[in-house]
Order: C-alpha cells, then sequence, then structure tokens
C-alpha cells in the first residue's frame, strides 16, 4: 500500500529553458545536455526511493506541451502530469492540491536540480510525514529548499518569492504563523552556476556513482573538451 506520493518537478530539456546560468561557458544546447543528464539520474535515484519507501512516484512536467520529451525518460511505474500554474510557486501548490484530490495520505515533492538528495533525506522526510509532522523540508545551500513534504495542501506557503536566498526562512516563518508543526532533513545543494559543480567533486565516489553518475561524468566530459 501506498504512503503517498512522490512527485519528481522537471522540465523538458530543452536549449535555452533549462539550465541556462551555466551558460556561458556553456552553450545554451550543452546546458540542456547537462540538464538532460542530470534530470535522468533523479528519475533513476527518485524509482529506487519510490520502491523503497513504498511511495507512488510522479513526474511533473513542465511544460506542458513537453510531455512528449520526458514520457521515454520515465521510469517504469512514474504517472505523468502536467505541472498547472502561471509561476513555480502556483504549480507546486497545485501540485499538492492534486495529490490529496487523488486520494494521497501526503505529498513529498523534490525538484530535478538536486541530483545528490539521497535516500536519506527521503526516509528522514518520510518518517516525519508518517510521525505527524505537517511540513518537512530539505534545506539547499542557496537559501531554499530541494525537497518538501506536506500532510496537506497549504497554499499559503507557496506565497513567496521562489528560489530565493531568502525563501527557506520566509517558508518556515509562514508556517510558525500558521501553527504548522515543521521539520527539517538534513541539507542537500542545487546546481545552479558553474560554482555549484564544486559541491558534486566533494561527493564520495561510491555517492556519485550511486546517485549521479551521468551528472558526474557529464562535467567530466566538458572539463575534458576544455569547457569548463
Amino acid at each position: 500500500m501506498s504512503r503517498g506520493w512522490f512527485i519528481v518537478f522537471a522540465k523538458a530539456p530543452r536549449p535555452g529553458l533549462v539550465k541556462t546560468r551555466l551558460s556561458p561557458p556553456l552553450s545554451l544546447d550543452q546546458s540542456a545536455e547537462f540538464y538532460e543528464q542530470m534530470l535522468a539520474d533523479v528519475l533513476c535515484a527518485s524509482s529506487r526511493f519510490a520502491v523503497d519507501f513504498a511511495l507512488d512516484p510522479v513526474l511533473a512536467f513542465h511544460p506542458p506541451d513537453g510531455v512528449a520529451e520526458l514520457i521515454d525518460r520515465a521510469p517504469l511505474g512514474f504517472r505523468l502530469q502536467a505541472q498547472r500554474g502561471l509561476g513555480l510557486a502556483e504549480r507546486m501548490a497545485n501540485a499538492f492540491a492534486e495529490g490529496a484530490a487523488a486520494g494521497a495520505r501526503w505529498v513529498l515533492l523534490r525538484g530535478s536540480d538536486s541530483p545528490a538528495l539521497g535516500a536519506a533525506e527521503v526516509e528522514t522526510a518520510v518518517s516525519c510525514l508518517e510521525g505527524g509532522d505537517d511540513l518537512v523540508l530539505t534545506p539547499d545551500e542557496g537559501g531554499g529548499y530541494a525537497m518538501v513534504g506536506l500532510r496537506q495542501p497549504c497554499p499559503e506557503l507557496f506565497n513567496l518569492p521562489m528560489s530565493t536566498q531568502e525563501t527557506l526562512g520566509l517558508t518556515l516563518d509562514i508556517a510558525h504563523r500558521l501553527g504548522l508543526s515543521t521539520a527539517l532533513t538534513s541539507p542537500a545543494f542545487d546546481i545552479d552556476t558553474t560554482a555549484d559543480l564544486v559541491a558534486l567533486d566533494l561527493l564520495s565516489e561510491e555517492e556519485s556513482s550511486d546517485l549521479c553518475p551521468r551528472t558526474v561524468g557529464a562535467i567530466a566530459a566538458f572539463r575534458s573538451d576544455g569547457v569548463l
């Protein structure tokens, strides 16, 4: 029996749509190629986590016409659904509402920019939600969060600027005002700029080969070609 939904938020790997902050030094085509490899790692790991923790995996894609580019990339068992809303915050809030409407006991949502997010963080989040916490967050090093879980939809938590240095703190402030019981997992990191690639270099060989071998391989290839 499924405990809840495990949603991966992703974009179609199109040049100019994904990882544009890596360009330069990467070209837009290379940035899209890098994101494609990172997304493959995220989906592969998330598929394992879904099995290990009895979760229903969902690939929430953007833009809506991106389904043709992602349907063949989704591992077996993933439900595909378009992200709904004008901006990231609205699309995230709607994803939680859709999970609840479909009967999910709770919903855990991760981004596709954090290839090193591991089983330990997912296990902690699942345990917190199963234990009665209303909200669980995985902080990232940029001041936001790489994963968020909710027992019930709460659109107020997304009524703020996303992907900023203040996002995590503002989210926790709103949760406190709403009286939500909140927990944090150990932190993760997103890959948004070339400076963020250093964090991948700090992973052990075991971690990188388990969680993000394609991501690490893509970086190694770019370095070998003198692009990075």
